[in-house]
């Protein structure tokens, strides 16, 4: 079975940063939806399907974005899944929050 792009045990691999981080405003929002979305009573999935939607990303995705912007994605693909919002409605509510280019 070939290894998944979250795999990486046994390769080499740079140093470990075990420095504190400060979790910014977008982090702490991140986090808090995804504890409503897998509480255990209230939810609409699991960790583990957090976690399967994480480790399934495009590998330039897993690799190229932060830890949670990977939460993020993760997140739209299950509420999409889950049927908590359909493709459409999404695009809509991101189109409505967009920034409107200003007149040239």
């Amino acid at each position: 079975m070939p290894r998944g792009v979250h795999d990486l045990g046994g390769l080499p691999a740079g140093p470990v940063d075990l420095s504190e981080h400060d979790r910014t405003f977008f982090d702490q929002r991140v986090d808090a939806m995804m504890r409503l979305l897998t509480h255990p009573q209230n939810g609409h999935y699991t960790v583990d399907a957090m976690r399967r939607a994480i480790e399934s990303l495009p590998r330039d995705d897993y690799f190229g974005l932060g830890y949670y912007e990977r939460w993020v994605r993760a997140i739209r693909q299950l509420a999409l899944e889950k049927g908590l919002i359909s493709e459409d409605e999404l695009e809509r509510k991101l189109a409505a929050i967009q920034p409107s280019e200003p007149n040239k």
